[in-house]
């Protein structure tokens, strides 16, 4: 049954003797008409037999050696024609498409240019000749193709003369990127230069420098090794051999110089690495050879057959050593995957190549998949006849997409889109129904993506093709200022700035806390108001100078000192606000650190003389008087605090920076210099408020007229809030605020010790002054001592009652403790002074010099 069909199928496929086309349609592939038209040159077949005649006459022969990765090409474009009529792209406007195969002949492909140019729905064929042809109408718009830069050359001279646009979607020779030869021709893949430029750049960085090339002898190869040669000195590479092969399959000494070129790579025993700018087909002749003969190489392949399913099938292909291949990526290519699958449905009556692979399918029928390429091959070595076949049997499609290279595919539907989007473009305001709307020329200014616009720059797509694109807005601190810029130009950060899609840079304004803000006006509204606090108690103080309440606070002398340094650190808050400037910045933070200091000293000392004057533990109260030293204390603690901002200011003093890290603006700012220095200054602030709240919280309970140690204890803790708040705030702001957070922390501590200090006794001096008698406070000493003195004696019986020694006494008191006859004369004392200002109400002096002191 087999043999049976074998012969019915070589019926079917004569081999026979060559004959020409016999009318212009013959010469064609695959047509579908449109309102415009496509023309396309794929090479179908390897090769075009050679004429018997002798003189050989000007005739085109049949073509043999059908190739299945160059039928896939056939039916890429195809889809992608049918991928745009049946899409919105080209509303109402169908788009036909003649298909021409070149044989890989450039007299083949020639002969189909010269149909391209003919002139429209002319019965005759003809290409009129004409000194300008703007107004002349072709029988196609466009063409895609060819594949080979050798073809693409030479049909692109021809279109030149009427600038039909050329898109090729494989031609890689550099020579074609020069407009003045080709001023038509466009293409959806770089140039061999960057190809070249990438292998000798590979072959640099792999340590080679000994190697070998072997090329074409077309334009692509010769250009191909021209351009690789310079790049490979560029790089250090010495090249040991240049072989070049016959370009085509019909030469015939092709079998002979694929022998001598191995012959030279087995006898350059030092080459290890190989570069190959071949086509598909030499490549198969040269590593089936390769193979045979056990050459193992590193061989570089070119992006034409770096991804071919034909050679990664050769038999035992893994002999002959490593392959390295340079290819392009790929876009989504799964719709022509669909496609492949209903191949089956798809009309062929006007498709040859699509009859012709059913019928070597159907030659092929019982080849292994593996295997089918190669018999497609040998079968189609002959004259086909295309007759029809049932196609009801499968197509096979499985192994088509086996054969597709993703790269070429998307390549082509790249450049069938991009005549899809300049046709677009030209319809917009034309009725491109009619073939007489534009002319092909019109289409050569339309590009495959918009122009980018100044503030935007192109992002190319996943595809490997530059001249598609998207256009993106430049980010922000970037810009651009030409059309079609590929990068955006970065801003100088520490200077300027840009916002996103910006066409230039602007400079980045400078900020500062400055005095017309709104936070830095209540801020120093509160600090006025502090200081006319300040002036406001040291004028109720100095008029009530002689009162208890004022003495009571230390004497005039140390609550001006207290109410200076109010003052100045009131004041020094205005420092940290309007442009930073070295003398400020140095100026606030040693003006706060020593007036805060002395401040803290004074109120110390007077934490000191309250308990002083108040204990009555014979223990403490020696210690008390070797430790009260107001004037030595005070000038001990400030001068401390003196080194400290000297020792700041001389070695890592604070200065003016600039902080740019901020997109748009640049922070003025006050630089602490050291930061171990400014917690230094502050921690050793803190370590003296910390000892002053001790001892004004041993003083606590005091007499209500003397309770200001209870005060001095809340404003010390009123003090460690507010600063330990401080800590994670100045952390974390960043900005013109900084100095804020500073000012804010030093008002709530300035307003809460002066508050605590002294309002409670501006409240007695101003609202009770019935109190602010000395026999008032005499009273209240009075009770106070009576309860302490007898609170200590009950303390000292309960101790002799449960001591089996016999107490020591002080004879003079009657076996009393000498702290109750203390307290026995302060309220003699306090009785006397009491009558007698009952008796004349005339304050007079108090005898003991201790209350006195009070």
């Amino acid at each position: 049954m087999a043999l049976l069909i074998v012969l019915i199928t070589c019926f079917v496929i004569i081999l026979a003797t060559s004959q020409p086309c016999q009318t212009p349609d013959d010469f064609v592939a695959a047509t579908s008409p449109g309102h415009i038209m496509i023309g396309g040159l794929i090479a179908i077949h390897e090769k075009m037999l050679s004429s018997e005649d002798y003189p050989r006459l000007p005739e085109i022969q049949k073509c043999v050696g059908f190739e299945i990765s160059n039928f896939i090409q056939i039916l890429a474009m195809i889809h992608s024609i049918e991928m745009i009529n049946n899409s919105t792209l080209l509303s109402g406007v169908k788009l036909g498409y003649e298909i021409y195969d070149t044989c890989t002949e450039v007299t083949v492909a020639m002969a189909a240019a010269l149909r391209f140019l003919s002139k429209f729905n002319c019965s005759r064929e003809t290409v009129e000749f004409k000194c300008d042809y703007a107004s002349y109408t072709p029988r196609v718009k466009a063409v895609i193709g060819a594949g080979y830069s050798e073809i693409s050359m030479a049909v692109s001279r021809i279109l030149n003369l009427q600038l039909m646009p050329q898109v090729s979607y494989e031609s890689t020779a550099e020579i074609l990127s020069d407009k003045i030869r080709f001023p038509s021709f466009l293409r959806t893949v770089p140039s061999d230069f960057y190809q070249t430029k990438a292998m000798a750049h590979l072959i640099q960085k792999s340590g080679w420098n000994w190697i070998g090339i072997i090329t074409t002898d077309d334009d692509y190869g010769r250009l191909a090794l021209s351009t690789f040669a310079i790049q490979t000195l560029a790089n250090n590479v010495c090249i040991a051999f240049k072989e070049v092969l016959p370009a085509f399959l019909s030469d015939n000494t092709i079998e002979i110089r694929i022998n001598q070129t191995l012959e030279k790579i087995i006898a350059e025993a030092h080459v290890n690495v190989v570069v190959v700018f071949l086509r598909q087909f030499h490549v198969f002749s040269l590593f089936s050879k390769a193979i045979e003969r056990n050459v193992n190489k590193v061989w570089i392949a070119s992006d034409n057959w770096s991804t071919a399913t034909k050679i990664t099938t050769i038999p035992n292909i893994k002999r002959i050593g490593k392959v390295i291949g340079f290819t392009f990526r790929t876009g989504n290519v799964s719709s022509f995957q669909s496609f492949l699958r209903n191949l089956h449905m798809f009309p062929s009556d006007r498709n040859k190549p699509l009859n012709e692979y059913a019928m070597l399918l159907s030659a092929c029928a019982y080849v292994k998949d593996s295997d089918l390429s190669q018999c497609i091959f040998n079968h189609s070595q002959g004259t086909l006849a295309y007759k029809d076949v049932d196609r009801n049997f499968s197509l096979r499609n499985d192994f088509l997409w086996d054969y597709t290279e993703p790269g070429l595919v998307h390549s082509i539907q790249l450049a069938v889109f991009a005549l899809g989007y300049a046709l677009r473009d030209l319809c917009q305001a034309r009725d491109c129904q009619n073939p007489n709307a534009f002319q092909p020329w019109e289409q050569i200014p339309s590009k495959c993506s918009k122009e980018c616009s100044p503030g935007q720059m192109k992002k190319t797509t996943r595809s490997q093709h530059i001249c598609c694109y998207e256009c993106v807005n430049c980010p922000e601190n970037h810009y651009s200022n030409h059309t079609d810029m590929d990068h955006c130009l970065l801003c100088n950060n520490e200077t300027h700035w840009a916002p996103a899609k910006s066409t230039t840079c602007f400079e980045k304004e400078v900020e500062y806390l400055n005095w017309n803000d709104s936070l830095a006006i209540l801020l120093l509204a509160l600090s006025l108001l502090g200081i006319m606090f300040v002036l406001a108690i040291g004028i109720i103080f100095t008029r009530n100078l002689n009162t208890p309440v004022v003495k009571s606070c230390g004497g005039l002398m140390v609550c001006y000192v207290i109410l200076l340094c109010h003052f100045l650190n009131f004041a020094s808050t205005g420092f940290f606000i309007g442009e930073p400037q070295d003398f400020t910045c140095k100026t606030r933070q040693t003006l706060f650190g020593v007036s805060f200091t002395l401040c803290i000293s004074c109120i110390l000392t007077k934490s000191l003389k309250i308990l002083l004057a108040f204990s009555f533990d014979p223990k403490l109260q020696n210690f008390l008087k070797c430790l009260y030293k107001p004037i030595p204390i005070i000038f001990t603690c400030t001068g401390i605090q003196v080194v400290i901002c000297t020792l700041w200011l001389i070695f890592a003093g604070p200065a003016v920076e600039e902080n740019v890290s901020l997109p748009r603006v640049i922070i003025l700012e006050c630089e602490e210099g050291s930061i171990l220095a400014f917690g230094t200054m502050l921690g050793y602030i803190a370590i003296l408020a910390f000892v002053c709240f001790i001892f004004a919280f041993k003083g606590r309970k005091l007499p209500e007229n003397y309770n200001e140690a209870k005060f001095i204890t809340f404003g010390m803790l009123i003090y460690f809030i507010a600063w330990i708040t401080f800590i994670p705030v100045y952390a974390t702001t960043f900005g013109k605020y900084l100095p804020a957070a500073e000012i804010i922390v030093i008002l709530i501590s300035n307003y809460g010790i002066l508050c605590c200090t002294f309002f409670p006794k501006c409240y007695v001096i101003l609202c009770k002054q019935d109190t602010n008698t000395k026999s008032a406070f005499l009273k209240t000493i009075y009770s106070y001592s009576s309860h302490s003195a007898d609170s200590l004696a009950m303390s000292h019986v309960s101790l002799d009652s449960t001591n089996s020694n016999i107490t020591m006494t002080n004879p003079s008191s009657g076996g009393k403790p000498a702290a109750w006859q203390k307290s026995k004369d302060l309220r003699a004392q306090a009785f006397a002074h009491i009558g007698k200002e009952n008796a004349t109400r005339a304050p007079k002096t108090w005898p003991r010099k201790r209350i006195s002191s009070i």
